[in-house]
């Protein structure tokens, strides 16, 4: 008898990513395409409708170009981002006005 076993690699965060989650979250890494990595970040409060914690695209990485890219929505990438300029919660940039840029 021939036992198949499954080899998955474990997927893990880029090793300059430096944004550690917020309290209650955790970031998951995914395999996107052939050169991307999706981050997503997953919440871990209490939810009374599902058994699994919800799961939000938090930005793509590519692994060639060694880039982040904020997302457009969870199946496709946008613009390169400066992971400077990214949060903890998302790599989508801030639009910011020159007055609202001169607080944060």
């Amino acid at each position: 008898m021939i036992q198949f076993v499954s080899m998955t690699t474990q997927l893990a965060l880029p090793h300059d990513f430096s944004h550690q989650p917020p309290e209650g979250y955790s970031y998951e890494v995914t395999e996107y395409r052939k050169n991307f990595i999706a981050i997503w970040i997953i919440n871990h409060g209490k939810f009374s409708y599902t058994d699994t914690p919800p799961r939000s695209i938090w930005g793509f990485y590519n692994t060639k170009k060694e880039c982040y890219h904020a997302p457009i929505n969870s199946t496709k990438h946008g613009d390169t981002v400066d992971l400077d300029n990214t949060r903890p919660y998302t790599a989508m940039p801030l639009n910011l006005n020159p007055l609202e840029a001169a607080f944060v």
